[in-house]
């Protein structure tokens, strides 16, 4: 059987850890044929982002429009975005020719709680969040599109993803990592008929560089194998965990390392 096709429209992160790099190694890792739409270079590493070269928007608009022409697309991941012409760019892409499986990941808010994008990038965000199946805020980019404080518990993210449905999405999968929640981590996936909980045990490590990234590619690439999103969460959280358990084996950089996004594939190699 073919492959499903799977796009990740995201900004290059050199280290290999997280943005356009991680998208491609997991769609790899779990059955599915990368395509990549670059949107910025960054200067980073495992301990930091020092640069970002924004790529002009026409040329964004060039690759997708070539891309679409010639190759089929059964998924698309959509990351760093980084302007809002891009986002712009994007949306219209999207509207001009939808998609059954688009993950949007709204990297917005930076670890130290800085906010990535101006104001303009906020508001075209929030209008993008409509053309996706799914969008992936953890605790912080989830406030930041609802505009309001950060939630605190479970309870609060639940109603905060039920709140962003209300407002447009078509489902939010809410991530728990940023909650003080002890050994535990919940993610709330929610659309128009309820929300799902998903709990795991937290993976203790400092090796967590793209994890949001790995986890809303892993969904795009699984969505197209499997016959329903919550199916398609739970197995992409599951493999996630594997590659945050096998984190620390790979020994990158100095700071946060990547996850492990074969770890499934390499063992007894």
């Amino acid at each position: 059987m073919r492959p499903p096709v799977a796009l990740s429209i995201a900004g290059s992160d050199p280290s290999g850890g997280a943005g356009i790099q991680a998208d491609l190694k997991t769609f790899s890792a779990l059955g599915a044929y990368g395509a990549c739409i670059i949107t910025a270079l960054t200067a980073q590493n495992t301990t930091g982002v020092y640069g970002i070269h924004e790529v002009p928007a026409p040329f964004v608009a060039d690759q997708l429009r070539v891309l679409s022409e010639d190759v089929r697309l059964d998924a698309v991941k959509i990351g760093m975005l980084a302007n809002a012409a891009i986002i712009e760019t994007v949306a219209a892409f999207l509207a001009e020719t939808p998609r059954d499986v688009v993950v949007l990941d709204p990297v917005m808010v930076a670890t130290s709680g800085d906010l990535l994008l101006r104001d303009d990038a906020v508001r075209a965000m929030r209008d993008l969040l409509p053309l996706a199946s799914v969008v992936t805020p953890n605790a912080p980019e989830l406030a930041a599109l609802l505009d309001t404080t950060e939630a605190g518990s479970v309870d609060e993210l639940a109603d905060q993803a039920r709140e962003l449905v209300r407002r447009g999405a078509q489902r939010v999968l809410a991530k728990g990592g940023h909650l003080d929640t002890g050994d535990e981590v919940a993610d709330v996936l929610a659309d128009p008929s309820g929300i799902e909980l998903f709990r795991s045990q937290r993976v203790v490590t400092v090796n967590t560089h793209g994890t949001g990234c790995s986890l809303s590619s892993a969904l795009a690439a699984l969505r197209p194998q499997r016959p329903s999103w919550s199916s398609t969460v739970r197995d992409a959280r599951s493999w996630l965990t594997t590659a945050l358990e096998a984190a620390d084996g790979l020994d990158i950089g100095h700071g946060h390392g990547p996850v492990h996004h074969f770890a499934q594939l390499w063992e007894g190699r």
